[in-house]
């Protein structure tokens, strides 16, 4: 707006004659510079920018899905498993797969390639597994074939068994859940069928 006032021009009123004496010179002020003109409001550039910012208002404050969070596993209940009742946790049929140490039921589902169907340890799914783990081995007759027998209280084990044994409980108490304990078939606390 400063560019359009005119610069100030500098004038001698007395008489311009070449003989005269020089007379100083007296500043003239130029007219008020006139009022600049207001731009419209709405001029093309003014609604674009407004409406990109009430676009931009709107992505920021719209109303936005609720956040859906995935499904947690279904609570686990502690509960008493003979080992009947353990058979059924071996992976088949999208069960949980379960295996006993030394009386404590773990939930190694998470492990499912390892003690799942057709994993390594598929073996001791649903299964007290204590003896084929204190012997490092994982065959069938490592387990009990009479479910209804009394536990195994693996009293014929040896030192190295028994701590092979202790560092296998301690790596699934580290890793998994313990659901529930095993009884025997009549053991009081053996849940009724």
């Amino acid at each position: 707006m400063a560019g359009n006032v005119p610069p100030p021009t500098w004038s001698n009123p007395a008489n311009k004659q070449a003989d005269s004496v020089p007379q100083p010179e007296v500043f003239v002020s130029p007219s008020p510079a006139p009022a600049p003109s207001l731009m419209s409001i709405a001029s093309p550039i003014n609604l674009i920018l407004l409406s990109l910012f009430m676009v931009l208002i709107y992505w920021h404050f719209r109303p936005k899905a609720p956040v859906a969070l995935p499904r947690g596993p279904p609570p686990v209940v502690f509960k008493t498993y003979t080992p009947k009742t353990l058979i059924q946790f071996n992976g088949l049929n999208d069960q949980p797969v379960y295996l006993a140490v030394r009386g404590r039921v773990f939930d190694v589902s998470p492990g499912r390639n390892f003690y799942g169907p057709g994993g390594p340890y598929e073996n001791f799914a649903g299964r007290d597994a204590s003896r084929g783990l204190a012997h490092q081995s994982f065959d069938e007759e490592m387990l009990t074939k009479d479910l209804s027998a009394p536990l195994d209280k693996l009293e014929d084990l040896d030192e190295d068994q028994l701590e092979n044994l202790q560092s296998w409980e301690e790596r699934f108490s580290e890793k998994y859940l313990v659901v529930g304990k095993l009884v025997a078939e009549g053991d009081p606390e053996a849940p009724s069928s």
